[in-house]
């Protein structure tokens, strides 16, 4: 089959690989409808993140089980399902508190000797306790089909940071970062209830998603200009809860100071540098909250599932480029030169 190989810095190739096969009795192996490239693909891509030899990419997939092992119960051949970012055996401690990806059997997709999204197929370890099964009809629906793939990461992720951050009903939210995750993060805000939703970006095309998505200011400033700006729509006092999806010393400096005396921060930046914009000294003073982390997507699947299909929350939006699998190179350029938020690939 064909899938997506990083052999160095800027070097994607789509290449021949060996078929994915049931290996353990609990795997199995999924067609793959649509998959995507990840913001936090671009580290590898340019040089920031770590790679094996000729190692496979990709984290975010959904498609159709041919074949399943022995002792997999749940699922069987033709079942569309949605896979998170991140595989769990579903049995262990930390898979029953809702952090599956602290499993102990676990695992990211695209990591040494795992298979990657980007490709015809994936083999999926522990079946059971990954994946999560699609209404068939989905299949046929390419705008929903779309909207449930934002499941296996970014959905979930942002709703992780706003989790975090604290959000409720009649909250003030600000969001840092108008990357995929971040207006996610506005989607997931506005369905939580926040009263409020600031978006900080700088990029128009990006900020009109954000205010479909629920945000009803736009702060396009950054550094101390951008915490400036937020305090003056807030009264000084900054707001209750920050959403941080960027990773940055800069971002995560920006989130701890538009955060109100009392407030949370919830991060879900892949973090590059970000642990020198953490001031203790000031979150100690204001009592402000900082959670967050790689986003447990498995756990929030049954919640927002439901969201999607009734079409209460659609993410669609954040997919503004598609690529076919041979053109996947030509996406990883489009989203590295900001020409593209978020690019869908269909095998």
């Amino acid at each position: 089959m064909r899938a997506t190989v990083i052999h160095a810095p800027h070097d994607i190739r789509v290449e021949e690989v060996a078929d994915p096969t049931i290996r353990q009795s609990t795997d199995a192996v999924v067609r793959v409808l649509r998959a995507c490239i990840c913001g936090s693909d671009l580290w590898p891509y340019r040089g920031e993140g770590p790679t094996g030899p000729e190692q496979r990419i990709g984290h975010e997939f959904l498609g159709v089980i041919e074949e399943a092992g022995s002792d997999v119960n749940g699922f069987s051949a033709g079942d569309l399902v949605v896979a998170p970012f991140a595989w769990s055996d579903g049995l262990c401690d930390f898979c029953h508190d809702g952090v599956q990806t602290s499993c102990p059997q676990g695992g990211i997709w695209g990591e040494p000797g795992s298979d990657g999204g980007q490709g015809e197929a994936v083999r999926v370890p522990f079946a059971d306790g990954t994946l999560v099964k699609l209404p068939a009809d989905a299949a046929s629906d390419d705008r929903l089909l779309t909207g449930l793939l934002a499941l296996s990461d970014v959905m979930g992720t942002g709703h992780h940071a706003a989790v975090g951050a604290g959000v409720r009903r009649g909250s003030t939210v600000a969001v840092v970062g108008d990357g995929a995750v971040g207006l996610c993060g506005v989607l997931a805000a506005q369905r939580l209830g926040a009263d409020r939703i600031i978006a900080l970006g700088r990029h128009r095309s990006r900020t009109d998603i954000a205010k479909t998505f629920g945000a009803t200011e736009i702060v396009a400033e950054r550094g101390d200009a951008a915490v400036e700006a937020v305090l003056e729509l807030t009264r000084g006092q900054g707001a209750h809860c920050v959403i941080e999806a960027v990773g940055t010393e800069q971002s995560m400096n920006t989130a701890l100071r538009i955060a109100r005396g009392g407030g949370s921060v919830g991060y879900v930046g892949v973090p590059h540098g970000s642990a020198t914009g953490v001031d203790l000294g000031h979150m100690f003073k204001s009592n402000i909250a900082l959670r967050g982390g790689v986003a447990p997507a498995r756990a929030y699947l049954p919640e927002l599932l439901p969201d999607v299909l009734d079409g209460t929350i659609d993410p669609s939006p954040v997919f503004d480029m598609t690529v076919g699998l041979d053109d996947v190179p030509n996406g990883y350029r489009a989203m590295d030169e900001r020409t593209a938020l978020k690019v869908l690939v269909k095998p």
